[in-house]
């Protein structure tokens, strides 16, 4: 398929969390936009990359990290570009999102959440630009934050995750500025609730409540994310950085 000024042909998309899920939904997007792909994830996603090749005709990869360990993330960067000889595009998106009142909520809880939805997002981020700067190369950056990074979530408590994804925004708009000489763009998506598998896993009420509280009358799909994602990555968003683009069905419009 020609994407035009959207194609990623000759480039190489990181994909953090890319196992399942979003993180899988995206990178298939990306692979029918001609970029060849590496995912990195916690458990093996060797199963993944051979789908996404196979479905595609792109080269992928995957590769086991820790995103919470620094050390992991800048070896495992490493190894990443030898596979491609190229990495262009980071599609930042590991992350965990538990349901807890913030009066329970104890201290090595909160800071797992924020270890992995806001530390592992500023590691990968920074490694990846530590790679392109040492290559002389620019790229292309895009966060997952949330739209739980602008609203409060109905009826389930989620302060840390809530708290994470609101820093995962400005810390998206600051390294935006910070990296713009750099030929860096930083962007971040932010998905209202999206129908994975972890979200089949939440209680019924609360599933039936959030729909109901949608205008669009359902959950977003996976798939639905990977066209801002595609923008983002592509020469079609050649001055567009710092930007937050919201995508949850008009939830937090109301």
């Amino acid at each position: 398929m020609d994407y035009g000024i959207f194609s990623l042909k000759g480039k190489t998309a990181l994909v953090t969390g890319g196992y399942r899920g979003i993180g899988k939904a995206v990178a298939m997007g990306l692979a029918q936009a001609g970029a060849d792909i590496i995912l990195w994830d916690l458990l093996d996603a060797a199963s993944t990359a051979q789908e996404i090749a196979q479905a595609t005709g792109v080269k992928a990869a995957a590769f086991v990290c820790d995103v919470t360990d620094p050390k992991a993330v800048e070896e495992t960067m490493g190894r990443s570009a030898q596979v491609t000889g190229s990495l262009d595009i980071l599609f930042n998106n590991a992350g965990i999102g538990p349901h807890k009142d913030a009066l329970e909520v104890t201290p090595e809880e909160w800071r797992k959440v924020l270890d992995v939805n806001l530390n592992g997002i500023f590691y990968v981020a920074t490694a990846f630009a530590r790679y392109l700067e040492a290559n002389n190369k620019g790229g292309s950056v895009i966060n997952t934050a949330s739209m739980s990074g602008l609203i409060v979530n109905v009826p389930q408590r989620q302060a840390s995750y809530n708290a994470s994804k609101a820093a995962v925004i400005h810390l998206t708009k600051t390294l935006a500025v910070e990296w713009v000489q750099k030929g860096i763009r930083v962007n971040c998506i932010s998905p209202g609730y999206i129908a994975t598998d972890l979200i089949s896993q939440v209680r019924e009420d609360w599933r039936q409540q959030w729909t109901d509280m949608i205008p669009f009358g359902r959950m977003g799909r996976p798939e639905e994310l990977a066209g801002a994602v595609i923008y983002l990555a592509s020469s079609a968003a050649s001055y567009t950085s710092g930007c937050n683009i919201v995508i949850d069905g008009c939830y937090s419009v109301l």
